[in-house]
């Protein structure tokens, strides 16, 4: 009976659940331990089979799930995940964007009709609304300070919340379909729709559309901004990359053009972008990922659109992320691997994989605000923390600067 309500629309399922008796979301975001085994489907280890000359190059072999280099350096990289939380409803939508984490310690998720937010310090979890029965959320992004939440709908509307207080400040309605994508920079939120248009919102004032970009001719599925403002990255379904310069896109108080065109635009995907990245200690750099019939990352000079590398991946890629504190990414990939993989920048060699990390293809994924752990979430409906990275231990002349830095304030 369970089974059968949850598989139900949402308004369905909640209604059977009240007449059941039926605790439907008793299980939401909570932990379970173990986690789960991975799947021996013989028909999923026949496509990974075929998927494995992928990796071949000449002169080279497969790379193992814990390769030298991080063996050399006397890391100890997970296989398993550190912690699991059930997260029911998650959607299996490559095109969606349902997870994100705050520099508060907040990971927002959408399951469904309804925004979790996840307190990582407590592990306290609060609903924080439901959408209306027409629609469902499509996307999830934080401000910079992690006080506010805007929320992208499958009707086309923009919703901003203040999460401590739970309340839902404004609906920006505007785009006439499907909002799988956002990106703030300051008090900017940017959206991208799936019939290619990709609005700016002005949070601030009434009129909350002051510029359009249209570069793509199908659905947008990625959107970054680089975090001093100055450039967007967009990735589409039509395989299409953009860059975007952000003092041309009528962004300000002199906002009095649309449709500008893009810094440069790249075709050399074969499948839709959803993966993209700015890099923090580069910021000129910009990795972007292709999906099932791509599997390859590129990365690309923000100044001038070159091509600086490439590299070629088993699966489809979802998430690209760079590591704050040492010169690596992490990608998060769907069929056939279900993976995590980390290499390391710019030699590209392999750093650590963990193959089936899910038992669904790893569609979401975001970084903890102190850069070392990666939440993945996929379509097995489990949220997965790994911790890939360390932050750096201060030198002690460091620590003598950061300590005379504080006697010197009380001294004042």
């Amino acid at each position: 009976m369970k089974k059968a309500v949850q598989d139900a629309s949402p308004r369905t399922a909640q209604i059977l659940a009240q007449a059941c008796g039926i605790e439907l979301n008793k299980r939401i975001l909570s932990f379970h331990q173990p986690a789960p085994q991975p799947t021996t489907d013989p028909s999923l280890n026949e496509a990974r089979k075929h998927a494995k000359p992928l990796y071949t190059r000449p002169g080279s072999s497969v790379a193992p799930s814990t390769s030298t280099v991080a063996q050399a350096k006397g890391r100890k990289l997970p296989s398993t995940a550190e912690r699991v939380l059930d997260a029911p409803g998650l959607m299996d939508d490559y095109y969606l964007n349902l997870l994100s984490w705050s520099t508060k310690n907040m990971l927002a998720v959408a399951l469904s009709d309804t925004t979790y937010i996840w307190n990582a310090q407590t592990g306290t979890v609060d609903a924080l609304g439901t959408v209306p029965e027409d629609t469902y959320i499509a996307s999830l992004d934080w401000t910079a300070d992690g006080s506010y939440l805007a929320i992208g709908l499958g009707t086309g509307e923009v919703e901003l919340w203040d999460v401590a207080q739970q309340k839902r400040l404004r609906s920006m309605a505007g785009h006439q379909a499907q909002v799988g994508s956002l990106s703030w920079w300051d008090h900017i939120v940017s959206s991208g729709c799936a019939d290619g248009s990709i609005f700016h919102h002005d949070v601030r004032v009434a009129q909350h559309k002051v510029s359009e970009l249209l570069g793509h001719t199908a659905e947008v599925c990625g959107l970054k901004w680089r975090e001093d403002g100055e450039m967007l990255a967009s990735g589409g379904n039509d395989n299409v990359v953009n860059a975007w310069e952000g003092r041309t896109g009528g962004i300000g108080n002199d906002a009095n053009c649309l449709s500008v065109k893009p810094k440069w635009m790249k075709r050399n995907h074969t499948a839709a972008v959803k993966a993209l990245a700015w890099c923090p200690w580069q910021p000129s750099l910009l990795a972007t990922g292709g999906g099932t019939s791509d599997c390859t990352l590129h990365f690309w000079s923000a100044q001038t659109g070159a091509r600086l590398h490439s590299l070629v991946t088993p699966s489809q890629i979802t998430n690209v992320v760079w590591s704050p504190h040492t010169r690596e990414f992490a990608t998060t990939h769907g069929f056939p691997t279900n993976a995590i993989m980390v290499h390391q920048y710019p030699t590209l060699s392999q750093v650590h994989e963990v193959k089936n990390a899910h038992d669904a293809r790893v569609l979401y994924a975001a970084l903890s605000p102190d850069g070392t752990t990666l939440a993945s979430g996929a379509a097995d409906e489990n949220i997965k923390f790994w911790k890939l990275w360390e932050v750096p231990r201060k030198s002690k002349r460091e620590e003598r600067n950061s300590m005379g830095g504080i006697k010197m304030e009380l001294i004042r």
